[in-house]
């Protein structure tokens, strides 16, 4: 159900549910509590019945920890990236890793990308 709304309403929605919860995760942990989850659906005007929520939240929780994390929540809805994305996502990164060091500092991303 929550899956169906979201791939009506966009990229926009998700994009911008990704900014409230960093908003929303006071001590950047990259987790939201039930309740910060619940609040963030309702913000974008996500409204679930509450068993449906409940029945979401054990889906999110797997590891039964009452709190969630938005890249669990976007692969729960999205799944996960085809090969065609891999391969790009890939190919994107060895570009911007020049050193080969598995990791990509911020200045050389501001090398090759400019957000403006």
């Amino acid at each position: 159900m929550l899956r169906e709304t979201l791939s009506k309403r966009g990229v926009r929605v998700i994009t911008g549910l990704g900014k409230y919860f960093r908003h929303v995760d006071k001590n950047r942990n990259g987790f939201l509590s039930q309740a910060d989850f619940k609040e963030a659906l309702k913000v974008f005007h996500l409204e679930i019945p509450e068993g449906d929520f409940e029945s979401l939240w054990l889906i999110l929780d797997d590891s039964k920890s009452d709190k969630v994390d938005y890249g669990e929540f976007t692969r729960a809805v999205f799944g996960e990236m085809n090969e065609y994305r891999k391969a790009f996502v890939r190919k994107a990164y060895m570009k911007l890793d020049f050193n080969k060091t598995g990791s990509v500092p911020m200045v050389d991303i501001r090398k090759c990308y400019c957000a403006k």
